[in-house]
């Protein structure tokens, strides 16, 4: 199986979870499933109506 080229940035799970206010296990099951892309991840969370809280942190 070919691995899932990124989009993008990548982005850590801490990242993600505090972009988007969520708790780490709430991010986690969403990240492991749709990968660490942050355009692929932006995507989604627009698609949800979920709109960042925080910057994206380096």
């Amino acid at each position: 199986m070919t691995p899932k080229k990124i989009r993008g940035a990548a982005c850590t799970l801490a990242q993600f979870a505090a972009r988007y206010g969520m708790k780490e296990d709430e991010a986690a099951a969403i990240y492991e499933k749709f990968g660490p892309s942050s355009v692929d991840l932006e995507i989604l969370m627009r698609a949800k109506g979920r709109e960042p809280v925080a910057a994206m942190a380096d």
